[in-house]
């Protein structure tokens, strides 16, 4: 039996940290600009998101099971199919998501403000879209999942290792 079909969890566990970690890092980018009026197109910080869903070319996605039983090709009721080399065949996994950075063009508020450069004729400046309590909100929860993949990772890792005892 190949030991590659083991590692699964790991590389869903580490993908889970790298999505957590980049929404992190785009939070962090909005909380950094938040009072930034003026970004070089001129124009005020926009916040950025990230958009994570499901890949529609994954392993899972092709199943199409919902509601129905997966038979497995065996050559005995007890045992999985295997090929020639004596190890179980084991599907080409894919990511299961597609991750996209999107900007939020959601406009920010007015403030009148008539000695600020970049004031409009009124004496408005529009300032940035971000809510710094609400990314708060978002790094919380981004640092929990982050932490709950990690554990999972660290289970894996364990199992893989305890495996290797026996």
């Amino acid at each position: 039996m190949k030991v590659l079909g083991s590692f699964f969890g790991l590389g869903i566990s580490s993908r889970g940290m790298s999505i957590q970690r980049k929404k992190m890092d785009l939070i962090s980018q909005n909380i950094a600009n938040a009072e930034s009026v003026r970004t070089t197109d001129g124009q005020p910080y926009q916040r950025k998101t990230l958009d994570v869903k499901e890949n529609q070319n994954s392993f899972a996605a092709k199943l199409n099971i919902e509601g129905q039983m997966l038979k497995l090709n065996t050559k005995h009721s007890d045992h999985f199919a295997a090929n020639n080399s004596s190890s179980v065949s084991l599907p080409q996994i894919q990511s299961g998501v597609e991750i996209t950075e999107k900007i939020d063009s959601k406009p920010g508020e007015m403030i009148y403000m008539p000695e600020h450069p970049d004031a409009d004729d009124k004496g408005y400046v529009q300032m940035s879209n971000v809510n710094v309590l609400n990314e708060m909100v978002d790094m919380i929860a981004a640092t929990r999942s982050y932490e709950a993949n990690l554990t999972a990772l660290n289970s894996s890792k364990q199992m893989i290792k305890d495996s290797l005892e026996i």
